[in-house]
């Protein structure tokens, strides 16, 4: 045991050395739909219904936060220039849910359904300007 512990952190342990300033992977948060996305590039989320079809691109302009190996920058309330490119894959609606209503000593009762539409894009790019 202690032989195989010492190995692991001499020998066996991978040595990963970065540089100061350096990142490891691109990534946004931006807000779309009254909610905020953190998103990198190849992503795929599923957001509120968009009026696009499939196969269109779409650019979302409202960035709060981008993180680029220029380091990280932080928009009041936006980033100036910064975009990011999606690509509509599927319109549809998510299952449905049921919505009970019960007044007591009333006899009311109601069962109400609901299907939330989305939009299901793929994140092509990020582009911090």
């Amino acid at each position: 045991m202690v032989l195989k512990t010492y190995l692991y952190q001499r020998v066996l342990r991978p040595k990963v050395v970065l540089k100061e300033r350096e990142v490891l992977f691109v990534y946004a948060v931006f807000e779309t739909g009254g909610k905020q996305y953190k998103v990198n590039e190849g992503d795929v989320i599923f957001i509120e219904r968009l009026e696009a079809s499939e196969g269109d691109t779409v650019k979302f302009d409202k960035v709060l936060v981008v993180s680029d190996n220029d380091g990280l920058k932080v928009g009041a309330p936006y980033v100036d220039g910064a975009a990011v490119n999606a690509v509509v894959v599927k319109n549809g609606k998510a299952p449905k849910i049921y919505v009970m209503t019960y007044k007591p000593k009333k006899n009311e009762k109601k069962k109400i359904g609901h299907r939330q539409p989305y939009t299901k894009v793929q994140i092509s790019s990020i582009a911090a300007n």
